[in-house]
Order: structure tokens, then sequence, then C-alpha cells
């Protein structure tokens, strides 16, 4: 039997819509046809069209994240399928759970040299948390009642803790558009229901044993994006008198929930040895990915005689220090609030919880006095701008390389309800314009903050949003090349020029000419005042709206330096505790 195209890729948007998935990104092709068609015709998803995969991958990724729900993304053969790689590793490693179905030629037109043809079966290998290689269509119930499960399937294990990508690979022979049954849905839909994350009752009574007896602790909290867990952590900590480090993309730096634990400048006072020598935990609980900030993690690498608890999710084992002496394998917010009702009678002494927040407040004075001693365009000083003036309910999107440190730096922590993003699964600058896009497609109000690179890398993704009509703010941090390796002992050892060449590597970007041909908003920000009046404007105009700040890289370096040395000296008659 032949044919079946069209009833076969029906059968798997139909199921795919009923396991939960209501966004499908589509790039433009032929073989892909069925699907995108299906698709297209189906009322109860909705579609955005890309004509680069990259972005297109980049902008599910971004969607999924913000909408903490699959999203599918469809593409025709050959490169095509190529070009979804980095945001499949991306989705991977930041646990995204996107549905990636490629076209694929039929077997016969396979390593023969037929064009648009290359080798797609395990084609991102490790990253892809399930891989099928599906039949061809023969129009025969039980080939779509096979197709229905493994749509129902993909959605279960991209779901899945750890949630991430899955592949589904789709060959189809022409005639591509078969007749016959087009107007009929699958009469076989599969229900896959997930199960409520479960917390073993036995760990949690040896944790709650164990750990009021040291009361010297601090709770570290990496990258989070589930909204029970600020709450709950939150719980735990006054449950057990500990401080909160609270990475921003954490979720916990910000929000309504008790923040009474939290301590945000640690990025700053952490910098300062004598501040290490003098607060001393006797136990770490560390919660998820390791925090963005060198000096935490280099913090915790100096703890070796101290015990340090690592609860990430099951089947984790996101540990690169190698630090962690118990690795607990537990959703982080059904963990946090079992264990909060299980300790809290134990408190650990009030005097250890004030002082570091006291040390908080200190450094936070400090880096504000220091960033109202110079008005002049900083990267630094764009974040703490970002704290006064955004309005609760934003999303604020980072780049990585140093926008996402000086987030963690500069950015204090609020009662407004705002989320924070960042492609921190592979750290890489691709995609990010995507991404956050992406999360803007989720009726979020979001800010993007970027480096001029990771801009230029996917400023593509600018057509996606205007043929979509996306509504986001974007803040191009540009100090003409890679900021970050400023900082780096390259820069010590390198000559001039070569550094510049190989590291720096300027490139005279035009930042207002590719927000033109984009057809987006464009305002240049010389100063403090107006880069805060741009953003006002930008966040009430339709569309996107793309704000330049240009700084000058080793301008960057001397604030940063400088403004560290304040901290440090505003810290000397900070309180001191026993070691």
């Amino acid at each position: 039997m032949s044919g079946g195209n069209v009833a076969t890729a029906q059968a798997l948007v139909e199921t795919l819509r009923r396991s939960g998935v209501e966004h499908v990104c589509i790039c433009p092709g032929s073989r892909s046809s069925p699907f995108a068609l299906a698709f297209a015709g189906h009322g109860d998803i909705r579609t955005w069209i890309h004509v680069d995969e990259r972005s297109a991958g980049f902008f599910a990724l971004g969607l999924a994240r913000e909408l903490r729900a699959p999203v599918a993304v469809v593409c025709s053969s050959g490169t095509a399928a190529a070009n979804l790689l980095p945001a499949v590793v991306e989705a991977a490693l930041s646990r995204v759970p996107i549905i990636v179905l490629t076209a694929d030629r039929p077997p016969e037109l396979r390593d023969v040299g037929a064009p648009q043809t290359i080798d797609q079966l395990n084609l991102y290998g490790r990253h892809a948390k399930w891989f099928m290689d599906m039949p061809l269509a023969d129009g025969s119930t039980a080939l779509i009642r096979f197709t229905s499960a493994c749509a129902a399937r993909a959605v279960a294990v991209a779901r899945a803790v750890p949630a991430g990508p899955v592949h589904l690979n789709l060959p189809v022979r022409e005639p591509l558009l078969d007749a016959g049954a087009a107007d009929q849905g699958p009469s076989y839909v599969p229900v896959v229901a997930a199960g409520a994350p479960h917390v073993d009752a036995g760990i949690i009574a040896a944790c709650a044993a164990q750990l009021p007896q040291y009361e010297r602790g601090v709770i570290v909290c990496g990258p989070q994006n589930d909204p029970a867990f600020p709450a709950a952590v939150a719980a735990l900590a006054k449950a057990l008198g500990y401080p909160v480090f609270a990475d921003p993309l954490s979720q916990v730096r910000c929000g309504s929930h008790d923040r009474s634990s939290v301590v945000d400048a640690y990025d700053a006072f952490l910098r300062d040895r004598t501040v290490n020598e003098a607060f001393t935990p006797d136990v770490v609980l560390r919660f998820g990915a390791l925090p963005t900030s060198k000096p935490l993690w280099e913090r915790l690498q100096t703890l070796s005689d101290c015990p340090q608890f690592l609860i990430d999710d099951a089947g984790s084992w996101r540990d690169p220090l190698a630090t962690a002496t118990t690795v607990v394998q537990a959703d982080a917010a059904a963990f946090a609030a079992a264990l909060a009702a299980a300790v809290s009678a134990a408190k650990g002494p009030p005097v250890w919880r004030a002082q570091w927040l006291e040390l908080d407040r200190r450094t936070r004075v400090a880096l504000t006095d220091a960033l109202a001693r110079d008005e002049r365009p900083f990267d630094g000083a764009v974040f703490a701008a970002l704290a006064d003036d955004l309005p609760s309910e934003t999303t604020l999107f980072v780049g990585n390389s140093m926008p996402v440190r000086d987030l963690d730096t500069f950015f204090g922590g609020s009662e407004r309800v705002l989320r924070f993003a960042a492609n921190r699964g592979a750290n890489g600058i691709d995609g990010v314009v995507s991404s956050a896009l992406g999360a803007a497609a989720a009726g979020s109000q979001v800010v993007l903050v970027l480096g001029d690179l990771s801009f230029y890398h996917d400023s593509n993704g600018l057509l996606a949003g205007r043929l979509n009509g996306i509504d986001a703010t974007i803040v191009v941090l540009n100090n003409d090349g890679g900021g970050i390796f400023s900082f780096l002992p390259q820069a010590d050892v390198v000559p001039p020029e070569r550094f510049e060449q190989i590291f720096g590597t300027p490139t005279g970007l035009d930042v207002g000419r590719i927000a033109a041909v984009y057809s987006t908003g464009f305002t240049r920000a010389d100063d403090a005042p107006a880069f805060r009046d741009a953003l006002s404007r930008a966040l009430v105009t339709p569309g996107i709206s793309i704000i330049e700040v240009r700084t000058q890289r080793p301008e960057n370096v001397r604030r940063h330096r400088a403004i560290q040395a304040h901290v440090v000296a505003a810290l000397q008659s900070a309180p001191a505790m026993a070691r």
C-alpha cells in the first residue's frame, strides 16, 4: 500500500496537540509539506513561521522555557535539520522540552547522492533524550496508530524529568501531498499522564535529623525555572536559619515570596579575601545548576571540610566542582518544602544569618554609591537601572559572557515579580535574540540585554520578531568586540595588537543600520538618564525596540575594578565572625 502522508501527518499533529503541544515553529521546505500543512490547518495550534532553522530552534526553546511546556519545530531535510543542533544542545543542557520534527528522504534516496539528503539518523546524538526514525507512511491503520503512539511518547519523554529535546525523523516518499483521508482525524490518540514529583520520605527524615546539627549553614540557589521553588526554599531558609545566596536565574532574588533570608550581593563581597576568612559555613545546601558567580563557586571549592548537599532533578549529576558530599536526586521545590516542614522547629543562631544580611546590605549600598559617582556609559550601570525601573511581570533575558555576570553583580533584589532567563545550558552566545523573542511570544513583556557579538550572531532572529508581530525591548551593550576577554589572563600576557586580533575582535558593528534592515525601532543612549528615558518609551511601544549603549572595553575593566575596590574599602568595618 502506498500514500497516506496527509493522514499520517494529521495523526501526528492531532496527537501532539492532545498531548499538550500548543505551539509550533515551521520552517519552509518541500519535504516537510505534509506536516507543515497539518500544523497550519489545526485550529488549536499556534504556528510561528521562520525562514532560518537555527533561529527557529532557539525561538522554540525560548517559548517552551517561558511556557514550561513542549513546543514543536518542523523543518525540511538536509542541512536544514543540521541547523537545529545548537538549539537542541541548549535545550538538553538547560532542560527545556522541545519536539524536533525533521522531514527526510525515503530509504531508497539515502546515501546515493540525492539532493538535500544527509544522514539524519541520531543526528543530534546524546543531546536528544529520545530518537525515532519513523517508518514511511503507507495509509494503514497500524501505521497511523504507531505514529500517534510515538507522538504521545515524544511529548511524555520531553516533559519527563529532566526535561529536554526529542527527535522524530520523518521520511516522506513522493507524492508528498497524496489524496485521501485529508479530513479524517485519527481514531486512536493515546493519553500519557505524568505523575507528581516524588520525594523519598526516608531521605527527608535523614536530612531533617542531620542538618539541624549545623548551626552555620548557607543555601545556594542556581538557575531554576519552577515558580514553586522560591517560596519553598524561602520556607526552608526560615526553618533552618540559613541565608540564601540567590542567583538571579534561580527566580529567588525577586518576587512576592518571603525574601528575608535572601543575599544578593555575594558576587561582590566574596571577592574580598578577608570576608571569606571571617565567614565560614559548617554546611552548604546547593539547589540545581552551578550558579553564575565565579567568586561563589570558587568559595565552595575551598570548603573541603564542609558537608555540601546537592539537590537536583532525578537523572542529574551537575557537580562540575566535585564538592558535593551528598547528592539528592529530587524535585527541588518539593524537596525544599518537605524538608522545611520536617525541620520547622530547628533554627540556626539569629546572629549568623543577620551578619550575612548586614554584609549584603553594606555591599549593595557600596555598589550603589560607586555607580552614582560616575554616570558615563558602563555595562554594570545598565543592570542597576533595570533593577530600579523594570515593571513587575517583566522577563529579563540576558546574554552570556559579561551581561549575565553584570546581572549577578549589579541587579539587586526586589519585591516586584520579575523573571530572569538566559541560555545557561551550554553558555553560548548563539541564538540569544531568537530565544528572547520566543519568550516574548508567550505573551510576556521581555527585555533582552546582550553584547554586540551576541547581537550580531543572531541578528537574523529579528526577522521572525517582525513577521510575527512580537513586542520586545533589546538592549545592546556595544563595546565593539568580546568584552569578557579583557578580564581574562590573556589581556595581561598577549601583545595588544595580537589581543585585539584574536580576542578583542572589533567588528565596527552599526546597530542602527541592522535595526533599519529589520524595520525595528532604534535609540542610542549616551548616558544613564538617556537610557532610562529610552527604556520607559520602549516598554510601551509596540513591536521591537532596540536601545544601543556604547561602552569602551578598557573603561569597563577600569570601572569594574574601581567599584570592587570601593566595596572592599566599605566592608572594612563589617562585623567579623569566628571561623
